[in-house]
């Protein structure tokens, strides 16, 4: 009896689980969307006035969240049996209200073609609906998961935000940031991927995966060929993007940046007030292989502040980059007396704010 229970107990989760990912049978699904069915048109036939012959849309929209689309077509077979006998017992439409009239059927036809066009592209998918939702939920959390900075040592404060394009969760530019050289050295990838919104969300899942693996298991110099070489075995028809490359030392301030056709990096410097162009060179990343990226070198003192973004923050379509900059960094000087901290959303609010396109701002300061 038990081993009998233990196998039973197994086979449901199994069942359960197979059928969360899209594998299992929709049975149960069918059987209770069919015998909803009658119901509905019995409570029709005897009170037509609030039990409409269009409620017949229910099940079908039902049927389209839960059901394959072979299971589907034997819920509208049912549909159309159940509309038949309807009209068949409350009269011709043309008699009074509370009938199956042209336009009924219309709504209910018409509901069951788009149940069918989900149910289709969810078994193409090979996730049922709430199992697709959970998919999409996951992936969003993985990237600001991947996206979030490490914790720095005393006398240093890091930030960032992203947002990405109309409001959507899913962003072309990301943030993979370690910890690397015994914790002495802090290794921040800032990337713009072709596109923006949904249409790059996917690319940007997949490389920030192959960069957060890449970064700290190679030497700084060839993370961005390590990368650029990934990008061109993909083979995408829009395959390029943009990165920056941080590499700061925590003890002495001193980093170098490498790009690939990023936007310069902006350093404030404590002692002067100003704001000053850091950026290596190279070229876009997936463009061609053997690239070479030349890095630039640079110290933070005490006070000093090093900001990154893409280019989103600054560009637009009725200004142009520089211009972009200007207002970024004259916004940014607002913030100098009193502190960076909790700068770097309001920045992109202040500057960027409507701007439609993926938008990304990193700061890293040193405590005076």
């Amino acid at each position: 009896m038990k081993k009998r229970l233990h196998r039973a107990r197994i086979g449901l989760r199994k069942s359960g689980v197979d059928y969360f990912r899209g594998d299992g049978s929709d049975w149960v699904a069918l059987a209770a969307l069919l015998l909803t069915v009658p119901v509905i048109t019995a409570c029709t036939i005897v009170n037509p006035v609030w039990f409409s012959p269009a409620a017949l849309v229910l099940p079908i929209v039902a049927g389209g969240l839960l059901l394959r689309p072979s299971s589907l077509l034997g819920l509208y077979a049912a549909s159309a049996a159940a509309l038949i006998v309807e009209s068949v017992q409350l009269g011709p439409y043309t008699e009074g209200p509370a009938r199956v009239t042209p336009g009924t059927v219309l709504a209910v036809a018409a509901c069951g073609f788009f149940g069918l066009l989900i149910a289709q592209f969810r078994s193409r998918v090979g996730v049922p609906w709430r199992g697709g939702g959970t998919m999409l939920f996951d992936l969003r959390e993985r990237i600001r998961v991947q996206s979030k900075l490490p914790k720095l040592p005393r006398g240093w404060h890091r930030e960032m935000a992203l947002r990405p394009a109309g409001g959507q969760s899913f962003s072309g530019d990301f943030v993979v940031a370690a910890r690397t050289n015994g914790g002495r050295t802090l290794e921040v990838v800032l990337t713009d991927v072709s596109g923006k919104g949904m249409d790059a969300g996917s690319r940007a899942l997949l490389l920030s995966g192959a960069f957060g693996g890449l970064l700290g298991s190679l030497p700084p110099h060839a993370f961005l060929p390590a990368a650029n070489g990934y990008l061109l075995r993909q083979d995408w028809d829009e395959g390029f993007a943009t990165s920056i490359h941080l590499v700061l030392d925590l003890e002495t301030g001193d980093y170098e940046l490498l790009s690939a056709g990023h936007l310069p990096a902006l350093q404030l410097s404590a002692g002067t007030g100003r704001w000053e162009e850091k950026s290596g060179e190279g070229p876009l990343l997936g463009v061609y292989d053997g690239a070479q990226f030349d890095p630039v070198k640079g110290s933070l003192r005490p006070g000093d502040v090093l900001m990154l973004f893409t280019d989103g923050i600054v560009e637009a379509a009725d200004r142009d980059i520089a211009e972009g900059i200007d207002r970024l960094t004259g916004e940014a000087d607002r913030y100098v007396p009193g502190g960076f901290h909790g700068a770097a959303w309001h920045l992109i609010e202040a500057v960027a704010k409507d701007v439609n396109d993926d938008r990304a701002l990193l700061l890293i300061c040193r405590d005076a």
